[in-house]
């Protein structure tokens, strides 16, 4: 028996036009690539998104195109998240940390038909401009006053919405249309598009919303440092407005004191974004003494969440939410919200339970699998790989189906690559990604528990902990420092380490840079350094 109710699609450009009406006060405040500070209502950019896809429209998008965008976080890109999806075509966000490979090769996977881009990366479009498709249509996120002087022939954004209705007639379509592109780094072959629908980011928002209540509520104002080109900005964009929470864009500028300045400047709540740009601003709010004012939550993902860094922000009063997932999950999969049930816990116990991955989101389940692919139970004792199903994870790759078939199980479940133990109160804690395991005569190490403790350690700015081939216990770890100023030895490093670690587990040996690579998506780029330190010798392995 079925029930008797209604069945209207969701859709993205609904969010919107909620937020027009239900939130008129709330804003997005952005920080231009122009040099200023630009301020529009969810009202106002509403009507600019209808305007937008009457522009659109005027050079040939259609339903199912699929319009690129190279931009950073702004109220521009904002405008093409709603006006692309909401006219049924498929908003494609490119990484511009990628390289020029990879970037040439997702335009041309994705067929993409226009690509709207910031002021920043004109010079990078033009060194690209005899590879790009011949038929793209480029247009430049800015007004006629600032469109520079170029080869390349590039259409003004501005004036594509100039004169143009603020009414658009939104399609009505099914709501598996397809609305978002967002492709994976590829530390290995080319990248891979996780293609989602309006279903699947209307309740992605939905959940998000009732999951991390302190970030999003109304009257809340919060800052993403996660990049828009990167899944979405983790769904700031869909779920701030669905609340009434101000988005303040930060533009190009994440270093710490600009972050700091544009904090306490806009009265922000709450900030999202990776482990590597919360550095710089722990920096900044050391050395002035404390935390800007109004924040009260960071949420931070993407790579594991060093215990020195939650409890340095915690200490100054901002609550950290550790959340985890990936492109293929929308991306997020599980968050770092202690229980009511928690909060007696002292800090310590609070901090034991922070520095995991946390619990899954409502519409996403979690299995773990060992080598044999049996199941493994979540008892906070066994490990094994972490697969992962629901309503806003992929069930396969954009027209890929080679990498499909090799990504999903015979039950349907994504493998996400991780290896984890899940606890009885369901907390997450992620080992290590399977091919940063460190195979030590026969036992693994986690390179992830190793930099986490080793982070704690004052001479250390930041760390990252790989394997290297040994003769005799096949793989030993190295531990690569970028020293806060005097260089820890070794030994300062072990003696930091041996009460939380047996000897066996301890790196061999300790090599200092002035900085570690990173990832397109601002992870710590494990590829890179075992490519820059594969013929270093340890200690005892010549």
């Amino acid at each position: 028996m079925q029930g008797t109710m209604m069945h209207v699609p969701l859709r993205i450009i609904e969010i919107l036009r909620y937020a027009a009406k239900a939130h008129p006060g709330a804003e997005v405040v952005s920080v231009r690539t122009e040099g200023d500070i630009h301020r529009e209502t969810y009202t106002q950019a509403y009507a600019r998104a209808g305007q937008l896809a009457h522009g659109l429209a005027s050079i040939g998008v259609q339903p199912g195109d699929r319009v690129a965008t190279l931009a950073w976080n702004g109220y521009r890109h904002f405008e093409l998240y709603y006006a692309i999806s909401g006219m049924g075509a498929v908003c494609h966000t490119i990484n511009p940390r990628l390289s020029a490979e990879q970037m040439l090769y997702i335009i041309e996977h994705a067929q993409d038909k226009v690509l709207c881009l910031d002021l920043t990366f004109v010079p990078l479009i033009e060194a690209l401009a005899d590879h790009l498709p011949q038929d793209l249509q480029l247009v430049l996120m800015t007004d006629r006053a600032h469109m520079p002087e170029s080869a390349v022939k590039f259409l003004c954004y501005e004036e594509l919405l100039n004169g143009r209705p603020e009414h658009f007639d939104w399609p009505e379509m099914a709501e598996d249309t397809a609305a978002g592109l967002c492709y994976t780094s590829g530390t290995t072959g080319h990248p891979k598009g996780a293609l989602y629908s309006h279903r699947s980011t209307v309740l992605h928002a939905m959940t998000l919303a009732i999951t991390i209540p302190r970030s999003l509520h109304e009257w809340a104002r919060i800052l993403p440092v996660v990049p828009m080109f990167h899944v979405n900005s983790w769904g700031l964009p869909y779920a701030a407005p669905m609340v009434g929470a101000s988005l303040i864009m930060p533009g190009p500028q994440l270093d710490g004191e600009s972050l700091y300045n544009l904090i306490e400047e806009e009265a922000v709540t709450a900030s999202w974004g990776v482990p590597t740009v919360w550095l710089g601003l722990r920096t900044e709010m050391e050395a002035r003494g404390g935390a800007p004012s109004t924040l009260d939550q960071l949420v931070i993902g993407g790579s594991a969440v060093p215990r020195a860094m939650i409890e340095a922000f915690e200490m100054m009063g901002v609550d950290i939410c550790h959340a985890w997932g990936m492109t293929e999950m929308s991306p997020v999969g599980t968050h770092g919200q202690l229980s009511a049930s928690m909060k007696d816990l002292n800090f310590k116990e609070k901090i034991d339970l922070k520095v995991k991955q946390g619990r899954r989101i409502f519409g996403v389940d979690l299995k773990l699998v060992n080598e044999n692919g049996q199941r493994q139970p979540h008892d906070g004792k066994a490990v094994g790989e972490l697969f992962v199903r629901g309503n806003a994870v992929v069930s396969g790759y954009f027209n890929n189906p080679e990498a499909s078939q090799a990504a999903m199980d015979s039950e349907g479940w994504f493998g996400t690559g991780d290896v984890a133990s899940i606890d009885p109160d369901g907390f997450l804690y992620i080992q290590d990604r399977a091919k940063d395991l460190i195979k030590s005569g026969g036992e693994w190490i986690s390179s992830i528990d190793l930099e986490n403790v080793a982070m704690a350690h004052p001479k250390v700015a930041n760390c990252a902990v790989i394997a290297l081939p040994h003769p005799k216990w096949d793989e030993r770890p190295l531990l690569v420092c970028v020293a806060n100023g005097d260089r820890p030895s070794l030994e300062e490093i072990h003696e930091m380490m041996i009460e939380h670690f047996a000897k066996w587990q301890l790196p061999d040996d300790i090599v200092f840079v002035d900085e570690l690579p990173l990832t397109a998506t601002g992870k710590i780029s494990k590829l890179t350094l075992r490519e820059q330190f594969k013929d270093h010798v340890l200690p005892d392995a010549g």
